[in-house]
């Protein structure tokens, strides 16, 4: 799987690359602050599997990047073509727990009890019709990630049981993930009142001691004002992660989408990377399907996305789903 991203990736960029650059779209002056949350108690008040994320992220004005980036952004130009960039900076956390989590000693068939604390920086570099994201995370995976803690102060908020079994969550390590997605929007065709239907295929690869794998995927959107940005933000792994840019005036669309990803490796199932740890098998394939709505009202985007996902591992008694939560602001 590893050989095959490397081979992949390459091939993907060269096939999109300057052959396939389109006209520029004028710069945005504006950065954007975005606050996420995705959680499964949006979706069916369960508390189980992929159990929260969250993640704030800020995204710089367009047209100025650090030194170092702009090196990389350098070197994408050769392979991609002229593009408007921007850089972007995200904290975010993730939490995993079992099914029971009345069980001090946790069924060591469900999913282990795993939190993940990261920060995140990205390069995105954006046409009129594509928006390529390049992003590296780092961060650490056990106890340091603070995820039992946070779980049991927002238990104490909502006078919920504590789950017992964070014990045997996996070990403290050190991660690292670097990210790739693609995203094209693809306008299809004009309705009467001013709406629009367009669509947002999208390529998308990861590795790393995180996460390793391929996906693909779209969305299709009908709506106003769909030109304004590439689809709502999300928490990887997803169909899409894209949140800039957010568009001025009144906008709307709802959207459908659908994806699925290859996967080698997830710490999250498998464990840690070099202790022992408690794991289940994961299964090599996922798939995502979701149903959304998002709005935009001067320089704020809300929106809201429900996801529905397939089994993750081996002896998962079903597929789960969860919502995800997004507001940000344009300055």
């Amino acid at each position: 799987m590893q050989r095959m991203l490397i081979t992949v990736l390459p091939a993907i960029l060269l096939a999109t690359g300057p052959a396939a650059a389109q006209m520029l779209p004028p710069p945005d002056p504006r950065a954007v602050v975005s606050l996420l949350t995705e959680n499964d108690t949006y979706a069916a008040q369960t508390d189980r599997w992929y159990t929260n994320g969250f993640r704030l992220g800020y995204s710089s004005a367009e047209g100025s990047l650090p030194a170092p980036l702009a090196w990389v952004d350098r070197g994408l130009g050769g392979l991609l073509g002229p593009a408007q960039t921007r850089w972007g900076l995200a904290l975010g956390q993730n939490m995993y727990t079992p099914v029971d989590k009345r069980l001090s000693n946790p069924d060591p068939r469900d999913r282990p009890y795993a939190g993940y604390l990261y920060g995140e920086i990205s390069l995105d570099r954006r046409t009129e019709t594509t928006l390529d994201r390049l992003s590296l995370q780092v961060g650490v995976v056990g106890p340091s990630s603070l995820a039992r803690p946070t779980q049991d102060v927002v238990h104490n908020m909502l006078s919920d049981r504590q789950a017992r079994g964070w014990h045997y969550q996996l070990q403290d390590e050190p991660v690292f993930n670097l990210g790739w997605d693609r995203t094209w929007r693809v306008p299809a065709f004009t309705l009467p009142a001013g709406l629009a239907v367009d669509a947002l295929p999208t390529l998308g690869v990861a590795a790393g001691t995180v996460q390793i794998y391929a996906a693909a995927g779209a969305r299709v959107r009908l709506g106003q004002g769909l030109n304004r940005d590439f689809g709502p933000p999300r928490i990887r792994p997803t169909i899409s992660d894209a949140p800039a840019p957010v568009g001025e005036g009144f906008g709307w669309y709802v959207f459908a989408g659908a994806g699925g990803r290859a996967v080698a490796r997830d710490i999250f199932l498998d464990g840690n990377t070099w202790r022992d740890s408690r794991s289940v098998d994961h299964r090599p394939f996922v798939g995502d399907l979701e149903l959304g709505v998002a709005v935009f009202w001067h320089n704020i985007r809300l929106s809201y996305t429900q996801d529905w996902r397939s089994k993750e591992f081996v002896g998962q008694s079903k597929s789960f789903h969860f919502g995800a939560l997004s507001l940000s602001v344009a300055f």
